[in-house]
């Protein structure tokens, strides 16, 4: 199947038992049990490579017009700013934002929050990220369903800030994936776009694997609604919540 995503023509492979058995089926009992004429957010978290950008688009082509979907990376903090802005890493040398963009210090949390709050009673503009130009559109598009499932990799991050987010999802799902095949999409993704094996490597080490691990390790497990693990393949599997 050939869809756009992140604004190029991707060929992605249809998990049937994953969407029709198992998603689809969840976002339409928690959409029904949800008709009190606000606007109601489902959260999908899982780390950088698994899919949930796919996931989202296939969810949203299923549902369409009940579901809407959008995702986190409209909430980038600007280019210029995590350019001129530094940050110490973990050997404590100052290095920009701009080295670490992805990771959750990278993100305006507060914005995030006013926005989804903000939804709650009207319809509002939700930011995104324009990869051609590696910058936030702040009038992206215009949520108008009374149903959002919002993607990301951090939004059931147990850390400050974000944690706090949780009590804003009706619905939280977490995907999670071994980090090895998340590895190897992430540097193969990386080569697709021009990067050398060597180059791609090194990036992985430095910005996507760190970024996977802390994904991974410090997601909120406990309480989630719905748990997927997908296998060394590639296929996705349900998993009683903790």
């Amino acid at each position: 199947m050939l869809l756009t995503i992140n604004g190029l023509e991707t060929e992605v492979h249809y998990d049937h038992h994953a969407i029709d058995d198992v998603m689809v089926p969840t976002l339409r009992r928690w959409i029904s049990d949800t008709q009190d004429g606000r606007r109601h957010y489902a959260f999908l978290a899982a780390p950088p490579g698994a899919g949930k950008s796919t996931l989202a688009v296939l969810l949203e082509t299923a549902l369409r017009p009940e579901l809407q979907c959008v995702g986190l990376d409209g909430f980038h903090l600007p280019q210029a700013f995590l350019e001129t802005t530094t940050i110490p890493d973990h050997d404590g040398r100052q290095i920009t934002m701009a080295e670490i963009k992805g990771a959750p210090e990278t993100f305006d949390v507060p914005s995030l929050t006013e926005t989804l709050e903000r939804g709650r009673t009207r319809d509002i503009m939700w930011p995104w990220y324009d990869r051609s130009i590696h910058d936030v559109v702040p009038e992206g598009s215009r949520l108008i369903s009374r149903h959002v499932l919002v993607e990301g990799n951090w939004l059931l991050l147990d850390e400050p800030g974000w944690r706090e987010l949780r009590s804003l999802a009706d619905l939280t799902i977490f995907l999670s994936a071994p980090e090895q095949l998340l590895r190897n999409r992430l540097i193969t993704r990386k080569i697709q776009g021009g990067m050398s094996r060597e180059a791609a490597g090194i990036f992985y080490q430095r910005t996507d694997g760190p970024n996977v691990r802390r994904s991974l390790d410090h997601s909120l497990n406990s309480g989630v609604d719905l748990i997927l693990t997908m296998d060394e393949n590639g296929a996705i599997h349900e998993r009683n919540p903790q």
